[in-house]
């Protein structure tokens, strides 16, 4: 798909946030099947995904590669993307004005892939898509935004410093299963239809 094939070399130029820019090795699209209709979107790239530009290739990335052959799917059939394509200094949590910045970028991804699915892979990722909500309440749920299923799930990198979350991972991801049979029969899990936030009208002054 050259289009997107254009968008990774526009993303590679991207100069929007300084302090990432002088950090970064490289920009990290994404990879995966350009026509895919299941997408996941994880947090950040890391030490190796710095280094070699493409997203979850550490240990989360052998847990995520582990959780996809759990029900029978290769990296090959789907995209992996992230909500922000450099590596923040040191690992740190995204900024909100990175997010910003890299937002049309991966709406720009969802739009040339028009995925049916996207999995949302920690809190960042999810709160891109369902924003005032909390991961710990909705992992393992999916709720429907026009034509996209948002499928919530803890980061894979929570089960390598915290092994109690491994399960729970495992579980939610069984799901996925029943959700991707859901585009075409009755979903296996219910999906919610999701409630944007709106936004608070600046309040008028009464005078007295």
């Amino acid at each position: 798909m050259p289009a997107l094939s254009d968008l990774h070399k526009e993303m590679r130029a991207c100069a929007k946030c300084p302090i990432l820019v002088k950090n970064r090795t490289q920009v990290v699209p994404g990879v995966g099947a350009e026509d895919a209709k299941i997408m996941f979107v994880g947090e950040a790239p890391g030490f190796n995904e710095d280094k070699l530009g493409e997203p979850f290739v550490g240990a989360a990335g052998n847990f995520l590669n582990e959780l996809l052959a759990s029900i029978g799917l290769k990296r090959e059939q789907i995209f992996i993307s992230n909500v922000i394509k450099c590596r923040p200094p040191e690992n740190r949590e995204p900024l909100p004005t990175e997010i910003q910045n890299c937002r049309p970028w991966l709406d720009a991804q969802i739009s040339l892939i028009r995925p049916k699915v996207i999995v949302t892979l920690g809190r960042f990722a999810m709160e891109s898509f369902l924003p005032g909500k909390s991961i710990s309440k909705v992992h393992g749920q999916a709720f429907k935004i026009g034509n996209l299923t948002i499928f919530a799930m803890y980061h894979p990198a929570a089960a390598l410093y915290q092994q109690s979350q491994r399960d729970v991972i495992k579980n939610d991801f069984l799901k996925l299963p029943g959700i991707i049979a859901g585009m075409k029969t009755e979903a296996a899990v219910p999906i919610v239809e999701a409630v944007q936030p709106k936004k608070e009208e600046p309040r008028q002054m009464t005078m007295f």
